[in-house]
């Protein structure tokens, strides 16, 4: 709830910096919605003050029968095994944008700016930013990105007007898990034959 109450509250802020509004973001051409729905975990953020310190950050989306998308961000707080946090909002699909221009409702009747900057054409991965260039999210549909990709969406924000120094790489457990257990075979396979041998007698 409180990282939509801080889209929210951004929001409302906006008018009041309109002296310093810059061009809208890029949009993706176009959003299946059906196909955009389900679980994203989140590779990178500028985080909002209370996504700060999120570890195995999930936000998943449903198409609600009423035809808004239930969305829910769960994450467990300063660690793998951190405290589980579950934060939970509507979001509305506008008109404009062809379905990558949103307001995300944590409570009636404010909706904030989110909008899907970018998406894979196999729906791999989504970058999710705001007009005011505040807050970004990078998700894909696995716990993590090649790194080649990864800076290739970094560039692709940093094109938009984002200031990428606020940027933190969010912790996921499968990633850190593949990556332990990828090294572990890496040091097996550059292990002597003759060492590996004798460790097994």
């Amino acid at each position: 709830m409180y990282r939509f109450f801080a889209l929210a509250l951004a929001g409302l802020l906006m008018g009041a910096c309109q002296m310093n509004q810059q061009a809208p973001v890029t949009l993706a051409d176009q959003v299946d919605i059906p196909r955009f729905m389900g679980d994203w975990y989140v590779i990178a953020t500028i985080p909002t003050p209370f996504e700060k310190g999120a570890f195995n950050a999930l936000e998943s989306y449903r198409l609600a029968d009423e035809g808004y998308i239930e969305t829910t961000f769960t994450y467990n707080k300063d660690g793998f095994d951190g405290p589980e946090k579950t934060m939970r909002a509507k979001g509305f699909v506008r008109e404009e944008g062809n379905g990558a221009v949103w307001g995300m409702q944590f409570i009636w009747p404010l909706r904030a700016d989110y909008r899907v900057m970018y998406v894979a054409d196999d729906y791999s991965a989504t970058v999710i930013g705001r007009n005011q260039r505040d807050y970004l999210w990078i998700m894909a549909r696995t716990p993590t990105l090649p790194q080649g990709q990864l800076d290739s969406l970094l560039a692709f924000c940093r094109s938009q007007g984002y200031d990428l120094s606020e940027l933190r790489v969010v912790p996921q457990r499968a990633a850190a898990s593949a990556s332990a257990s990828a090294s572990a075979s890496a040091s097996a396979r550059d292990e002597p034959a003759s060492t590996r041998v004798t460790r097994l007698q």
